[in-house]
């Protein structure tokens, strides 16, 4: 029987999101026959973690689904014998990377891509905490259908069921890698006060995250279009294309992936938003197809954000995106150079071109993201209020944050060489059994991770 991942990584209360990935994860096995492990990565804290844990028991029982609600004790569990089975120079650094002190997207998702291998999964399907399904004449509409309909078959065999077709011969022979629509309701960076309170702040802000030399009109473009994904175009009927899916048009909360996620890891920065979509440019790039469908997931702004720490903790995430562009836009510019060469005689991915490309990437100058700060500054600063009072922990914080972007950088090339080997442990090891009872509060970050201290969300 097919086995499948449907993962939902969370660091806030989300028993609702549980319930409904519970319904995800039924419709897979009743309309696929497929079986379904349900991972929850979780790592709140007890009260979080209790409720999430009733959730589950709550779940309907099915002999198709297995759910698996590990803490972040039994996460670190695993990943200790990955990394110290894989055979790499640097264990403790790759645990480190893979389970930080902070938030980081890409290794939430990058730990569910290694504990799908360990289940046998062909293909994890990701959602997110703060997104729930849309729904027509009171039906949630799953983005599972599309993914399954498609992913690992050769494209030739897939084109049957989409809506059309645009890969040419070539790609048509190579296998679908890759599943994904957006989402509607609110922004998915948590700017829209900014676009509200100055919209000429805010075109400044955004447009710093196009390439340098981007015309004004290429900015204005790249503003008008981020982080809206559908917009608010509602469900009414199936729609999708068998295509090279733009990165633009899909958003982690609503992918899936094959294959391609034992190949190359995501970027494991900390405290910043946009890195997990790594991967949507490599498969993009690489001349793999995929399926984009428009079962949009509604986002949604939780109550935390409002809050001044959740404040200075998303706008540090997203000054960090911000100055992450620099080495990503020189790595996704060789990307779309090098184009099929990325792939080998069997048409997998070649991490060691990634990892060269990221290596590469830390020897720019940074004068570029020094200038980025700078206009930041002066933005945050007319935008006033607490605005300006994150100005000030901005410029303090400068050279550490220059230092950071960097840094996440060689970890990400760190980690994209050392993937095979990680991989490979992974499929050869167990999880750690279920504890007995209800664990306490999820344990203190790794000694071996001392620069990992900003606040997660």
């Amino acid at each position: 029987m097919r086995r499948i991942c449907l993962t939902l990584p969370t660091n806030r209360l989300c028993d609702e999101t549980i319930a409904a990935l519970g319904e995800e994860a039924a419709y897979a096995a009743r309309h696929f026959g497929v079986e379904v492990h349900l991972l929850i990565l979780d790592s709140c804290a007890a009260p979080a973690y209790a409720a999430h844990a009733e959730a589950v028991r709550r779940l309907p029982r099915d002999p198709r689904i297995v759910v698996h609600h590990l803490d972040e004790a039994r996460q670190r569990d695993f990943l200790r014998e990955v990394t110290g089975g894989a055979g790499t120079n640097k264990p403790e650094l790759l645990l480190d990377l893979l389970l930080p002190a902070a938030l980081s997207y890409g290794a939430c998702t990058d730990r569910a891509f290694l504990i799908s291998l360990a289940l046998g999964c062909e293909s994890v399907h990701r959602r997110d905490s703060d997104s729930r399904y849309q729904s027509i004449d009171g039906t949630p509409v799953f983005p599972v259908h599309h993914e399954l309909l498609a992913l690992g078959k050769r494209a030739a065999d897939a084109a049957h069921a989409v809506s059309r077709t645009a890969l040419d011969q070539r790609q048509l022979e190579r296998k679908v890698a890759m599943a994904g629509s957006s989402f509607v309701g609110e922004l998915s960076v948590d700017i829209g006060e900014i676009q509200r309170a100055d919209p000429d702040v805010y075109h400044d802000m955004v447009g710093l995250w196009a390439p340098a030399h981007w015309s004004a009109e290429q900015k204005r473009n790249l503003v008008a279009e981020s982080f809206r994904g559908a917009g608010d175009e509602a469900f009414t009927e199936d729609d999708s294309t068998l295509t090279l899916v733009d990165p633009m048009r899909v958003d982690m909360c609503n992918i899936a992936f094959h294959d391609v996620h034992t190949r190359v890891p995501l970027p494991p920065a900390t405290d910043t938003i946009g890195s997990d979509y790594f991967l949507l440019h490599l498969v993009h790039d690489a001349g793999l197809p995929g399926v984009l469908h428009n079962r949009n997931i509604v986002n949604f702004y939780t109550g935390e954000r409002r809050t001044d720490a959740g404040f200075l903790a998303y706008q540090t995430r997203f000054v960090k995106f911000l100055l992450s562009m620099l080495y990503f836009h020189f790595i996704y510019d060789r990307l779309a150079e090098a184009g099929p060469a990325l792939l080998d005689e069997r048409g997998r991915l070649r991490a060691a071109a990634v990892a060269r490309y990221a290596r590469e990437s830390t020897l720019l100058d940074r004068a570029e993201n020094v200038a980025k700060l700078e206009s930041l500054d002066i933005s945050y600063r007319k935008l006033g209020g607490r605005y300006a009072t994150f100005a000030d922990l901005l410029a303090a914080r400068r050279e550490r944050l220059l230092d950071e972007a960097q840094r996440d950088i060689e970890d990400f090339a760190l980690l994209t060489e050392s993937w095979d080997a990680l991989v490979g442990a992974a499929r050869a090891t167990p999880l750690p059994p279920p504890p007995p009872t209800s664990p306490p509060a999820s344990p203190p970050a790794s000694p071996s991770a001392p620069r990992r201290t900003e606040t997660a969300e």
